[in-house]
């Protein structure tokens, strides 16, 4: 019974110790000395670390790290049960990042950006392999394209969401474009929850308030045709693919393609049963949770 007793309490003080590291800090990282938001939440003793980088329109908070009342939302506090340390950017623009001086931001600036923030994630944590890196909607083709440039960065790579089709040639921006600087609507945060009955009114309605709160203006992105360098026979790193059933921003013949394409032999292509777009802030959250925990061990191996 004591023994019993003695490895309830080693739990118990086990739990409270991650709860506590799981505090959210911020960072901030220069990058080519403009200012780069960075979020951190870490389980205690995480020799392993993970960067989430978030889509088109919200930033790294409302997207990674949703506190709903009563409800287990968010991705950060998923991986960090899971024992990670977790990092989430706010790009350019985004969140608690200004924008610079040009006023724009471009998947090229984006991904250098990304690269800089992964150098100094690893020089400030000590890991036992190289981070490893997330990017979900736009920020999958921003991963992908830091995983073809700086390979030796990352222990794997996982796209969710990936929107883009590699047939499709992006054309130029038209000579004429000019920053907006347009207003978010709670239409557009509410937007990505496409399935019904998947997540609650209460998480949507927190979602939209968050979300409008941290980025109240749209951030103004150019140069598009950028992604036309992504290349799939250049990724070389450990990659899952990963993509909700329901999710008509990132169809299966998209994924398949990129799948099929990749250079690396440890790659893997998971679909999420009954998940759209917002899959991980849903009820399919603990099965993503959990196909994605298991890729990342096996590339840590």
């Amino acid at each position: 019974m004591r023994r019993f007793l003695s490895i309830l309490v080693a739990v118990a003080l086990q739990f409270s110790a991650q709860v506590l590291a799981a505090e959210r800090l911020q960072h901030t990282v220069l990058a080519d000395g403009h200012p780069i938001a960075l979020w951190e939440k870490s389980a205690a003793g995480a020799s392993e670390a993970i960067l989430l980088v978030h889509g088109r329109t919200w930033s790294a908070i409302p997207d990674f790290d949703l506190q709903v009342d009563g409800e287990d939302l968010s991705l950060m506090d998923g991986l960090v049960e899971q024992g990670y340390s977790v990092y989430a950017v706010d790009l350019r623009g985004y969140g608690m990042t200004p924008r610079d001086e040009t006023g724009w931001l471009t998947p090229r600036r984006a991904a250098d950006d990304v690269a800089i923030v992964l150098q100094w994630i690893d020089a400030h944590k000590e890991l036992q392999s190289k981070p490893h890196l997330f990017g979900w909607s736009m920020g999958s083709t921003i991963a992908m394209m830091m995983a073809q440039q700086r390979p030796e960065l990352i222990s794997s790579l996982t796209l969710f969401g990936f929107w883009h089709d590699l047939d499709v040639v992006i054309p130029a921006d038209d000579p004429a474009i000019a920053i907006q600087r347009l207003a978010n609507t709670a239409e557009a945060a509410a937007s990505d929850f496409i399935t019904p009955g998947s997540i609650s009114r209460k998480a949507i309605d927190t979602y939209v308030a968050v979300s409008l709160a941290t980025d109240p203006v749209k951030t103004d992105l150019r140069n598009y045709d950028h992604y036309n360098e992504l290349d799939p026979a250049e990724i070389t790193a450990p990659t899952l693919i990963i993509y909700g059933e329901h999710d008509p921003i990132a169809p299966p013949q998209f994924q398949a393609k990129l799948y099929a394409g990749l250079a690396t032999g440890h790659k893997q292509l998971v679909s999420v049963p009954g998940g759209d777009h917002a899959a991980f802030l849903e009820t399919p959250r603990p099965y993503f949770i959990a196909e994605l925990v298991t890729f990342l061990r096996g590339a840590s191996n």
